[in-house]
């Protein structure tokens, strides 16, 4: 859930503020944060094994 979602968009998905500032801090704290940009491998490149 959370690894694939930009943390701009947590407050939204969760819908509490305080349960998301309490996720993130406990997650964000002690993690490297690492944005990807641009379209999905997968999609670029079609199904696997086909």
């Amino acid at each position: 859930m959370a690894g694939q979602m930009p943390i701009g968009k947590w407050h939204k998905y969760i819908g509490d503020p305080a349960v998301a500032d309490a996720i993130m801090d406990r997650l964000v704290y002690s993690s490297m944060k690492i944005e990807l940009k641009g379209e999905s491998l997968r999609k670029t490149r079609g199904k696997p094994g086909g």
